[in-house]
């Protein structure tokens, strides 16, 4: 977490000094810890700021409540998707259709199983599963460029506009398949599925999210519509 630059203002417009940096930096890190741990509803301010070592009024002080700390704790991780979707469309840019979405995906899966970023993971899961008014801006500003950048390649596979309903359909196929590379899920392991996030086999799996998603998504392209069908 970066700290509030100095002479910043608080949420109550008074001047920031090095103290003050310091503490909001150790609330913000608390906050990360804590929110992602419990989610936002099962972490009272005075929690936070017990792990902070700040006084009980301090998060009030620099973010006006708590939802104002978890919105800029959120934001850290938004930002992390947002750099996570630029960094796939860089990947995928100038590519045929299939190759743009296997490209994406690498980038994606590599960045996800990423130690290092689990805090921000969780985080994230931890909205989607209990959501809060911060989720309009993670919608915004992360999800729904990714969604566009995932129906724009369906679309181009399947020759037609991205608002055709079949699209998000196999836009929401693509994103599933995804899910059991990326979350913790011990009934999968007992049944096999045991993946090792090694280069290769991060590469193996885009392979075969896409591979697998071409197919299926040509599959219904070649689909005569329900209108057509005899019954």
């Amino acid at each position: 977490m970066k700290a509030h630059p100095k002479g910043r203002a608080t949420p109550a417009g008074r001047s920031v000094t090095r103290a003050d940096d310091a503490t909001r930096d150790r609330l913000l890190r608390a906050g990360e810890r804590l929110f992602a741990d419990r989610g936002f509803r099962k972490v009272t301010v005075r929690e936070i700021s017990r792990a902070a070592h700040a006084n009980v009024a301090a998060v009030n002080y620099h973010f006006g409540d708590k939802l104002g700390l978890y919105r800029e704790v959120l934001q850290v991780a938004i930002d992390a998707m947002r750099e996570t979707n630029e960094a796939g469309q860089r990947a995928a840019e100038g590519q045929p259709a299939a190759e743009k979405l296997r490209r994406y995906l690498s980038v994606f899966l590599r960045r996800v199983l990423n130690p290092e970023n689990d805090t921000i993971h969780r985080l994230i899961q931890r909205e989607a599963d209990h959501p809060t008014p911060a989720m309009d801006t993670m919608i915004e500003q992360a999800l729904r460029p990714r969604l566009e950048f995932f129906a724009a390649v369906v679309a181009e596979l399947m020759g037609c506009d991205p608002a055709d309903p079949r699209v998000l359909r196999c836009v929401g196929s693509i994103l599933a398949q995804t899910i059991i590379y990326v979350r913790k899920n011990p009934i999968a392991e007992r049944l096999g599925f045991v993946f090792k996030p090694t280069p290769d086999n991060i590469d193996m799996a885009a392979r075969h999210i896409t591979d697998f998603s071409v197919a299926g998504i040509r599959a219904v392209a070649a689909e005569r519509p329900p209108s057509e069908r005899r019954l």
